[in-house]
């Protein structure tokens, strides 16, 4: 299922049960996707793309664990346990990263398809790797692994 289907029936469930903290963030998170929907596509009908919802959610987890730390000097339990909560549930509409195995055979994939050969083109690896899984690589990870294999 897309993410878009997930959040749907996130939200479904969630007033089922009467979670209406659950239903708030679910709905802030679809409203988000809708906002940037309508700004990217300017009427044409587009959406944006997996990769871009996963940017989104990237930057609301962000925004959240910064008022978590306000939150947090400021000593307030109770909005501390909802910014908490309000993080778990986007973090499930962020796509898995992949694992080490995976990234290695991809990163060596990209690397023969780009024909890279030494450290200069580490870049252009990365670039292509960002292009080609948007979203599901830890670049941090990719680009020490890239280097490694281009050593």
């Amino acid at each position: 299922m897309i993410v878009r289907e997930e959040l749907q029936t996130a939200i479904r469930d969630a007033v089922k049960h009467d979670d209406r903290r659950r239903v708030c963030t679910l709905r802030l998170i679809q409203t988000a996707i809708r906002d940037r929907d309508a700004a990217h596509c300017a009427g044409n009908g587009e959406k944006i793309s997996g990769g871009e919802i996963a940017a989104l959610l990237k930057t609301m987890i962000k925004q959240r664990q910064e008022q978590l730390e306000a939150e947090r000097a400021s000593g307030d339990a109770e909005a501390v346990r909802h910014t908490e909560r309000e993080i778990e549930t986007i973090r499930e509409f962020m796509p898995q990263l992949m694992d080490e195995p995976t990234m290695h055979t991809v990163c060596e994939q990209v690397m023969s398809e780009i024909g890279a050969a030494g450290l200069r083109d580490v870049g252009r690896t990365i670039a292509a790797l960002k292009k080609r899984y948007p979203g599901q690589l830890d670049i941090s990870r990719a680009s020490c692994l890239v280097r490694g294999m281009l050593r």
